[in-house]
């Protein structure tokens, strides 16, 4: 399924295409933290239910970004957190969207999309479009839980549903849409020195975004502003 102007959404735009391509690999790294098990992430998203946190429930392309305003009417989309339970811990399973995309071209998301009509909530929605884009099986996913909803400037109001895998899984990426499937271990992801904020010039302001690279990866956006969030949520926990 096409979600070009979805995934990653908002800042993305503001990146060189071969500075993306050029982005050094990460520097060893040591979470602040003993990184959790697929137990503790349970646990975390059962404590989160229904009770006020610390976390903001709403973020999007516009934090830090004054003037930058979303549009008034938005989407309603969802995206996987897919979190695969390996044996040497857990990792983050993300796709490289196909280089010739009309949007977004090249770059790194979670699988997702919009809400269709015959979806009955944001997790069917995320674990539909899951289904379309990689191939993975919703019998393998657990769903646990939601992170903070993200507003883009393109005018998505994104459900991030995170998830835990069971291996073994066998995954077929709609090739079309998707370039590549890789994981990215949850260790790296929940390090302090794993993301970095950087500012670029956009349309004559300065945009601020987080960004993780990752040996010869680039993440950074919406989905790397999802990922400050999923770090934000497991350490309150």
């Amino acid at each position: 399924m096409e979600h070009g102007d979805l995934l990653p959404p908002g800042e993305d735009d503001v990146k060189d295409e071969a500075e993306t391509a050029a982005a050094p690999a990460p520097d060893p790294v040591t979470p602040a933290h003993p990184t959790p098990t697929a137990a503790d992430i349970r646990a975390v998203f059962r404590s989160r239910r229904g009770k006020p946190t610390k976390v903001i429930g709403s973020r999007g392309d516009h934090d830090g970004n004054p003037g930058l305003v979303p549009p008034a009417d938005l989407r309603d989309a969802a995206v996987l957190v897919p979190l695969v339970e390996r044996p040497g811990g857990l990792t983050v399973l993300l796709t490289q969207r196909t280089a010739h995309l009309a949007a977004h071209a090249g770059q790194i998301s979670f699988p997702g999309g919009g809400v269709e009509p015959d979806d009955t909530g944001p997790e069917d929605t995320a674990l539909r479009e899951t289904e379309e884009e990689v191939g993975l099986p919703r019998e393998r996913v657990e769903v646990v839980g939601r992170l903070d909803t993200y507003v883009t400037r393109t005018g998505f109001r994104v459900t991030p549903v995170v998830a835990l895998v069971r291996p073994p899984f066998t995954l077929a990426p709609d090739p079309y849409e998707v370039a590549e499937v890789f994981e990215v271990p949850l260790s790296f992801i929940l390090s302090p020195q794993g993301r970095r904020r950087e500012s670029r010039e956009w349309k004559g302001a300065l945009r601020h975004f987080w960004v993780f690279p990752y040996q010869d990866r680039y993440i950074w956006g919406a989905t790397a502003g999802m990922l400050v969030n999923l770090c934000d949520v497991l350490a309150e926990g």
